[in-house]
């Protein structure tokens, strides 16, 4: 069976290494243009475009990949399986392949459907997620399922969760793959009415508000860590969060330092309070909170606002 591999961040390179590994036959990789990265605005292409150029592979990197339809099909691939591509895909671009276009989505559908399904996830206090291999429709992430494979959340941030997803999809992509060489796989169709939609997630969602619960707060955090990262302010500058646990101690005003020592940083909440146990100071560098302690940037009667 011949692959078309759709993909552009890191979290999707292990599904494309898991297929190649297994000697499955990935005749291209399609991926996002380059593009103009940090403060020299170096162009630089993507992750999957840098792994795929790697182990020789002919890549496209479609400005719009519904323009090249010509181009995909006389590839003369079975299937297309996509990863965080990046794009949406037309009518035209899923008939470029008789056996179907199959994405890997890092929830358990049709549980949020749409941009931002991990941080989505731990935001609304699930116990589990996982990766679903779905068949891509024009509608967003309704399509037949093919497989599922689930874990646990437990108190991971988004990068932590991510990277588990990641291999987790790789596991999947290459068992969905297996399972459409046998031939008349059998789909599940999903259930429009518990589906669930999330949006792109964008840094000022990332505003701590005190005055939530300790559970909300740090579902917050870690679910915007590592980026765009959590925020608040300090005397009169920008302070992120990267990780956080529900504190033991209360009292105080929301925002209001309780105690900052090796332990790291308790803030009061709404009906408690968090332990700060990562963040970066406005100008800094990222640390564990009890080094912003040491450091004595930070003090018992402080707010963050």
């Amino acid at each position: 069976m011949k692959i078309v591999f759709a993909g552009s961040p890191e979290f999707a390179v292990p599904a494309l290494e898991k297929l190649i590994e297994a000697g499955k036959e990935v005749v291209a990789v399609v991926t996002q243009p380059d593009k103009p990265v940090g403060r020299k605005q170096v162009l630089t292409p993507t992750p999957v475009k840098k792994y795929a150029v790697s182990k020789g592979l002919p890549v496209f990197d479609f400005k719009k990949i519904r323009d090249n339809c010509p181009t995909l099909s006389a590839l003369g691939a079975d299937i297309m399986i996509t990863c965080a591509y990046g794009q949406l895909l037309t009518n035209e671009v899923l008939n470029c392949f008789m056996g179907g276009v199959w994405n890997i989505h890092a929830s358990l559908l049709p549980k949020y459907r749409g941009a931002s399904p991990v941080q989505s996830a731990i935001l609304g206090g699930e116990s589990h997620t996982g990766v679903t291999v779905m068949r891509t429709e024009l509608a967003l992430d309704t399509g037949d399922m093919l497989l599922v494979k689930r874990c646990e959340i437990g108190n991971l941030t988004c990068g932590e969760l991510s990277a588990k997803l990641s291999a987790l999809g790789a596991d999947a992509a290459l068992e969905a793959v297996e399972l459409l060489e046998k031939g008349e796989p059998r789909l599940l169709m999903q259930d429009d009415a518990v589906a669930t939609y999330c949006t792109k997630i964008k840094k000022e969602d990332g505003k701590l508000d005190f005055s939530a619960t300790p559970q909300h707060v740090c579902r917050l955090i870690k679910a915007f860590s590592p980026a765009p990262a959590a925020f608040c302010d300090f005397n009169g500058a920008i302070l992120n969060i990267y990780n956080a646990e529900v504190g033991a101690l209360s009292g105080g005003k929301a925002g209001e330092v309780l105690s900052a020592d090796k332990r790291g940083v308790a803030v009061s909440c709404g009906n408690g309070s968090i332990l700060l146990t990562e963040l970066q100071p406005a100008g800094g560098k990222r640390m564990k909170a009890a080094d912003f302690v040491n450091g004595r940037k930070i003090k018992v009667g402080d707010l963050l606002e």
